[in-house]
């Protein structure tokens, strides 16, 4: 009897590798996206695509009444930290809302595993490094949605016996990112900036340091947590160990692309300056990573989005909060043009 797994955001970045391993393992995959920041292209052969959102609630319940999923892997999210600050009801409606009319059908309809994507974001600033067992302290509206996804599921497991696995990646980058979203991926971001013959953007003084994880890393642990009863019912950290500045990051990704650092310091925005978690718990269940490097994982990372090309970066044009709004992030507004009468 084939096992069947919904992956919602599958033609997204993360998404698309979790589709193309759970296809590897034998699955029937239906990808449910609405394309918001992903494309279809990305979706693996042999895939069923379902064009759409998480927030339709009928349309997830209909999916779940046709399919009869085994396993839900929740990846669909609009994943931008800084920008959620400015997007309160956007962020909610689509991170939390849309995550529990998922979890709903997935109650109802008798789902062995629930496989969720949260984000160190749940943590906050000052508790480095970030370990499972330490109290989330949120400190954006991206954060706190995924967090209260990670207390529904719990609740719901409790309450009604649904399997979960909760994973919190950070700064994962790899083939099939996003380059054209101007407002998260930042070596995504610097390579579109290259290609494109524009100066480089850093927040701050590019001392702020983070561990950027290569997608290998992240997905293949996503797509086989089902496989593994020790990991139901218990929340991991993943991703790359090594902290690096954006600075560092910067020479790196030039490097690949044969060009001098040329960098734009904007005035630094509100975020958290240091970003690393322990994944020893997450280690002793999936074994140790990948092992590619920073300049292996960003090698292969460049050799792809030169022959993707650039991307024209998307405006968010929902902006619900304009005050503080970082440096370049304004709408753009079109210019007119007064006319006598």
């Amino acid at each position: 009897m084939k096992i069947r797994s919904l992956v919602t955001g599958g033609a997204g970045f993360i998404g698309s590798h979790v589709v193309n391993h759970c296809l590897q393992m034998g699955h029937e995959v239906v990808v449910l996206d609405d394309l918001s920041g992903g494309f279809e292209d990305h979706i693996p052969a042999g895939a069923v695509f379902v064009q759409g959102s998480v927030t339709d609630e009928q349309l997830v319940a209909g999916l779940f009444a046709e399919y009869k999923f085994d396993y839900v892997y929740h990846l669909a999210a609009y994943a931008a930290e800084g920008l959620s600050h400015f997007i309160r009801r956007f962020n909610y409606n689509n991170n939390l809302i849309g995550s529990i009319n998922l979890i709903n059908e997935s109650v109802k309809h008798k789902v062995k595993c629930f496989v969720f994507t949260s984000s160190i974001a749940v943590y906050g600033a000052g508790q480095l490094p970030m370990r499972e067992d330490m109290i989330p302290t949120p400190e954006d509206p991206y954060g706190v949605s995924k967090y209260a996804v990670e207390l529904d599921l719990k609740a719901a497991h409790e309450m009604f016996g649904l399997n979960y696995v909760v994973f919190r990646p950070h700064n994962v980058y790899g083939e099939n990112q996003n380059i054209g979203d101007k407002y998260r991926n930042v070596i995504g971001i610097f390579m579109n900036q290259i290609m494109q013959g524009k100066q480089l953007t850093v927040f701050g003084d590019g001392e702020q340091t983070r561990a950027f994880s290569y997608i290998d890393d992240v997905a293949i642990p996503i797509a086989q947590s089902v496989n593994i009863e020790g990991a139901y019912n218990q929340v991991f950290n993943i991703g790359a160990d090594k902290p690096y500045t954006v600075n560092e990051l910067a020479k790196v990704v030039c490097a690949n692309f044969g060009v001098t650092p040329d960098i734009n310091y904007l005035e630094a925005r509100n975020e958290v300056m240091h970003a690393y978690s322990d994944h020893s718990k997450a280690h002793g269940v999936f074994g140790e990573g990948s092992g590619v490097t920073l300049a292996e994982g960003i090698a292969r990372m460049a050799t792809w989005a030169q022959r993707v090309g650039a991307r024209q970066s998307k405006e968010f044009d929902n902006i619900e909060i304009n005050e503080k709004l970082p440096q370049g992030w304004a709408p753009k507004v079109e210019a007119t043009v007064a006319t006598n009468v």
